[in-house]
């Protein structure tokens, strides 16, 4: 069944920087488009950014353009989200997910942008 796992979340002061990975497996990862979403306390859940199966296209929620970077590596089954002048809005659970035959998730990471 698909796996998704999701790393690479912590503390981190606004202006700061991270990366998150999130590791597939259960499924042909290189056929399919990915998505990382996060979900922010007492808000819904929503897409931050998405990459295309092969990789050459990407698409960012407009809150996140141009400090955010989606990019996969298919030999590795890894999709990876950068980040960088964090905000405390940015704080959030972070979320890899994969639509196959329905919409799957990871358990999260949580990302939080405090002093």
């Amino acid at each position: 069944q698909v796996q998704l796992v999701e790393s690479g979340g912590g503390l981190v002061q606004p202006g700061g920087s991270l990366s998150l990975s999130c590791a597939a497996s259960g499924f042909t990862f290189s056929r399919y488009g990915m998505s990382w979403y996060r979900q922010a306390p007492g808000k819904e859940r929503e897409l931050v950014a998405s990459i295309t199966a092969a990789g050459g296209g990407t698409n960012y929620a407009d809150s996140v353009k141009g400090r955010f970077t989606i990019s996969r590596d298919n030999a590795k089954n890894q999709m990876y989200l950068q980040m960088i002048s964090l905000k405390p809005e940015d704080t959030a659970v972070y979320y890899c997910s994969v639509f196959t035959s329905s919409r799957n998730w990871g358990p999260g990471t949580q990302v939080t942008v405090s002093s």
